[in-house]
């Protein structure tokens, strides 16, 4: 392992307390109380994950969250939402701004460590497979994790590539919602459905004119429309 974990986290003896699990599990930690001079930090050595709280005396986790996903050196970042907050709301709010996890206290060192090497092994570089051209300018290319429409290049969180790439693979094949968790998460995250439907609205929303070919079949889940045919009514389910 080894890689570099960031800490954010005001309260001293929880800081202290993720570092030292941590550091037992061999990863390496920076530590910050705060969001002051975090993201100039943040670039000079980027690290593997972030671990982020949401509540910091002089920030506001969520608005770091969506400062790292603004910035194109930061954007791909893994990030870890900590925080008390356990309302669905507040889970909903931390995966619309694009955090990978959201992590509520009290938590155990263990599944926090458990929960980092999940996220992790998502962001790993997967085995070569080369390009695939969806149709309509749409094309997805594993070998650089990248996906452009028409020629441009559109900026994706890992879980929104996932998702693209897993529906790519079937096209006019209907993903239930927990098919794409568990191609997302496998059963290492107690997540509800509403996380699918916001990492769709986000993808959706990068893949300009071709975001129409992303269908919703109500109740059952989500498909990747054949280019230049309507969808049909009636679609297997995987």
């Amino acid at each position: 392992m080894n890689e570099l974990i960031t800490i954010v986290e005001d309260d001293e003896d929880i800081r202290a307390l993720l570092a030292a699990s941590l550091q037992r599990e061999h990863f390496r930690t920076l530590e910050f109380e705060g969001g002051r001079g975090l993201m100039e930090a943040l670039r000079e050595q980027r690290p593997h994950l972030l671990l982020l709280d949401v509540m910091l005396p002089d920030a506001n986790g969520f608005s770091l969250c969506r400062a790292i996903r603004a910035d194109c050196a930061l954007a791909t970042m893994p990030v870890i939402i900590l925080t008390a907050r356990a309302a669905e709301a507040d889970r909903v709010v931390g995966l619309e701004l694009g955090a990978d996890d959201y992590v509520v206290k009290p938590f155990s060192p263990k599944e926090l460590a458990a929960r980092v090497r999940a996220v992790l092994r998502r962001a790993a570089p997967e085995p070569a497979r080369g390009c695939v051209d969806v149709g309509e300018g749409l094309r997805i290319d594993v070998d650089a994790f990248e996906v452009s429409v028409g020629g441009l290049p559109v900026n994706l969180t890992h879980a929104e590539f996932l998702i693209l790439q897993l529906l790519a693979s079937h096209v006019n094949w209907v993903f239930s919602r927990e098919k794409i968790l568990q191609h997302l998460w496998g059963n290492e995250k107690n997540v509800t459905d509403r996380s699918v439907d916001v990492h769709i609205k986000h993808l959706r929303e990068k893949l300009g004119p071709s975001a129409s070919r992303i269908v919703n079949v109500r109740g059952v889940g989500y498909k990747l429309a054949e280019a230049g045919v309507a969808a049909a009514k009636d679609t297997p389910e995987l």
